[in-house]
């Protein structure tokens, strides 16, 4: 197959088909959490349209069971719905006996083994040397690769431009800098303050007295302030901002796309420190400087590499509770588990001394 999309290509596909005809194997790849969830939010939404009524949603790493993941594709219902396996790596891998499960799904899609089946795997942004591993190969061979790009800051701007836009509302080019300048290069803050100016003011041009008002007038309780103060091991605060969070009625998934970033971009540096590697270098790559950077450190310095692996899984836990979907272990109210979540970071021991 060999196609390779990138996300806006994918989402105007889609939208333009009232009834999609979609491949049988996709895999989104990249670290923009936004785009990524949007783009896998849209093949779920079309492969429901397209009749993939049923869905099986797994979570796997190094140490899964992946038999489940083979068992997933051949236990059709008996009448005969069509079904899409969704299919989790945040870590991005699989281990032995992952990779090889996924070579071997793979060839099953090649030779049109999976009659009623449809694929989709989420992974993280892979490396030069992932890419040419044998498993990653065979995806990149036989699925559709929806490829997220990261969006730097040069690009930001017109990447607001094109959101508003889409929304009816237009900025001038200064205003557009403005913004970029005041999310610090934060896609998932720019999100928030889009749809902000979307909720505030009618579709048109807005000025620029209207978006410096909008966007300078942050709730008392913002996600960027829990964030900040979960690392900061800020505990009780960290509780009372959730609390008002919930009560100004924020988005619970916007406040987990928050947290979670953070989370698994801490859980990467957190393992390049680990093993020896230049922890500087990679926060350049994920484009963080100055002040967040210092909080960053500091966080690795408080928080136990320990820590991290547990909570990348308990974001994802909690966005599969928000989707409605029962997670062995959890609580079924996924607000509280984000309360256990920022508590996991805020109070999470210090590294034993070495």
């Amino acid at each position: 197959m060999a196609t390779s999309l990138d996300s806006d290509s994918l989402l105007r596909q889609l939208a333009a088909e009232t009834a999609p005809v979609l491949a049988p194997f996709y895999v989104v790849t990249g670290d923009e959490i936004l785009l990524a969830t949007e783009a896998a939010d849209a093949l779920r939404a079309a492969a429901a349209k397209a009749g993939y009524s049923e869905r099986v949603s797994l979570i796997m790493d190094a140490r899964s069971d992946w038999s489940t993941l083979i068992g997933a594709t051949q236990n059709i219902s008996l009448f005969g719905d069509k079904r899409l396996v969704d299919v989790s790596i945040p870590t991005g891998k699989p281990g032995r006996n992952g990779a090889d499960t996924l070579v071997k799904l793979a060839d099953m899609i090649k030779t049109y083994a999976l009659s009623g089946t449809m694929i989709l795997i989420n992974l993280p942004r892979l490396d030069r040397a992932t890419r040419n591993a044998k498993w990653a190969q065979a995806l990149i061979q036989n699925a559709v690769m929806v490829d997220i790009s990261s969006i730097g800051r040069n690009e930001l701007p017109n990447w607001i431009g094109r959101r508003l836009a889409a929304q009816g509302q237009q900025l001038e080019r200064n205003s557009l800098e403005w913004m970029a300048d005041k999310v610090e290069g934060n896609l998932l803050a720019a999100h928030q303050e889009i749809l902000k100016l979307g909720l505030l003011y009618p579709e048109g041009k807005i000025s620029v007295d209207d978006v410096e008002q909008a966007v300078l007038n942050v709730a008392r309780y913002n996600v960027f302030g829990l964030r900040d103060a979960m690392l900061s091991g800020q505990a009780s605060k960290t509780l009372t901002m959730l609390t008002g969070l919930r009560a100004e009625g924020e988005a619970l998934p916007l406040i987990l796309w928050a947290i979670g970033d953070e989370v698994r971009v801490l859980a990467r540096l957190s393992a390049v420190q680990e093993a020896g590697q230049d922890l500087q270098a990679e926060m350049r790559k994920h484009r963080i400087f100055g002040p967040r950077e210092q909080l960053l450190r500091q966080t690795l310095r408080r928080v136990s590499p320990r820590t991290w692996p547990a909570a990348v899984q308990h974001a994802h836990d909690i966005d599969r509770l928000i989707k409605g979907l029962r997670v062995p272990g959890r609580l079924d109210d996924p607000w509280e588990e984000l309360s256990r979540l920022a508590l996991r970071i805020a109070v999470s021991p210090a590294p034993r001394p070495r």
